[in-house]
């Protein structure tokens, strides 16, 4: 009986699956800020199309989420005094 060469690979990917947390980590980092970005601009779909346009649109709309967390972190004052210094 032989074992796959990658068998070691997959049985500690679903350990970590098989963990619990994996999933839950995802959701609240990544899908959170898709679900923001979606109820604070009212995006539910591009105004452009192709793939390069959409890149550009989606850089932007990530641009003002990572603004707006800043300002509500830090203040205004203290941001501008950061981006100037």
């Amino acid at each position: 009986m032989n074992r796959w060469k990658h068998e070691g690979v997959i049985e500690a990917m679903q350990k970590r699956l098989d963990a619990g947390n994996a999933m839950t980590v995802r959701r609240r980092t990544v899908e959170h800020t898709f679900g923001t970005i979606k109820a604070w601009m009212d995006y539910t779909h591009f105004l452009t199309r192709g793939l390069e346009r959409v890149k550009a649109e989606m850089s932007l709309c990530v641009l003002a989420y990572n603004i707006k967390r800043m300002i509500s972190i830090l203040g205004v004052h203290p941001l501008i005094t950061a981006m100037r210094g």
